[in-house]
């Protein structure tokens, strides 16, 4: 007698998790990415390109004579005066490289090397081979982030004489899981471009386009999208305040589509304490409010709080969309 639809369905369930095999597919990532030259590669264009401004930043801050309680938070955001940029504006540049040059080639390499259908042959299942691989890659770049600060902390030592206090010490514990959030949203547009395409030339240069997209048209499509969509009376200056202030906001809102502005925004108020407001603020709002005075770490926690979800919420969407299409791939021996 034939067996019944049911207790096929039954036969067809995979036995034990999904996640068999995880901890191996992991480690072996972890391990490849640390051991590898790109990643000496990476690191050392990463170190090269953040010294320059810290470099500048420490030798302007030692002429500093005037009391500063957040000092050492000065290193990351201060710009130096030959330098146009930041140690956080630089960061913005080199985690995304960082991110997309560990996933470009994490699944479709296997692909081209046909060892893809052996790995699976063995008691690991399709999730955690793709959840392996996205954590190993993760796990590499929050090292890569965690050594850099504290290169950039002992600098400061070094150089300021003096040591950082706790709060300080907490936002950029905080600043680092930011950072690893950032990067973790850039790893997951790579891998997705490695499930999605066999060439990992064409995952790489998809990658770069994303980034490149977000980081210089993006911000100069915004204006012209919220200028096409306003009266022209608000656009020149001559509408009511909640109009003006409706147009704003909707230009942040745009422009907080971007994995960057995200970040920016969020080290903004992280690092400097005295950020009262990521968005458009009029007079009546400041009223009671000392200029000029720090917010506490947990108000500013809860200032950045949308923008750390976002980053996250992205992340997480992007890995499930690149994880659905490996799901429905083709292996073949």
């Amino acid at each position: 007698m034939p067996p019944s639809a049911g207790t096929q369905r039954v036969a067809a369930r995979r036995e034990g998790s999904p996640f068999t095999g995880l901890g191996p597919v992991f480690m072996k990532e972890f391990s490849d990415h640390l051991s590898s030259a790109r990643m000496m590669v990476l690191m050392l264009f990463v170190i090269a390109f953040g010294a320059l401004p810290v470099g500048l930043s420490l030798q302007e801050l030692r002429n500093v004579t005037e009391s500063d309680p957040f000092l050492f938070l000065r290193i990351f955001t201060s710009a130096p005066q030959r330098v146009p940029f930041s140690f956080t504006a630089s960061l913005t540049l080199v985690i995304p490289l960082l991110a997309i040059g560990l996933g470009f080639d994490s699944v479709n390499s296997e692909f081209n090397r046909r060892t893809l259908s052996r790995v699976l042959s063995q008691p690991i299942y399709r999730d955690a081979l793709l959840l392996g691989k996205f954590l190993g890659g993760l796990a590499t770049l929050s090292v890569a982030l965690v050594a850099l600060w504290l290169i950039v902390l002992g600098a400061g030592l070094l150089l300021l004489g003096i040591p950082p206090r706790g709060v300080e010490v907490a936002r950029g514990l905080g600043f680092l899981v930011v950072a690893i959030a950032f990067g973790g949203v850039w790893l997951a547009i790579s891998m997705l471009f490695s499930v999605l395409f066999r060439s990992t030339a064409t995952s790489a240069l998809c990658a770069l386009g994303v980034w490149l997209f977000f980081a210089i048209l993006w911000p100069l499509i915004v204006p012209v999208l919220v200028l096409a969509v306003t009266p022209t009376n608000v656009a020149m200056g001559m509408g009511r305040l909640d109009e003006t202030l409706a147009m704003i906001q909707m230009q942040s809102t745009l422009e907080r589509l971007s994995p960057n502005t995200l970040f920016g925004e969020a080290v903004i108020g992280l690092l400097n304490p005295e950020t009262r407001t990521l968005g458009p603020i009029i007079p009546s709002q400041m009223r009671g409010a000392i200029m000029g005075a720090p917010l506490p770490l947990d108000q500013s926690l809860l200032l950045i709080w949308p923008q750390v979800t976002g980053l996250i919420a992205g992340m997480i969407v992007v890995f499930a969309i690149a994880y659905v299409v490996f799901q429905r791939e083709e292996v073949r021996a």
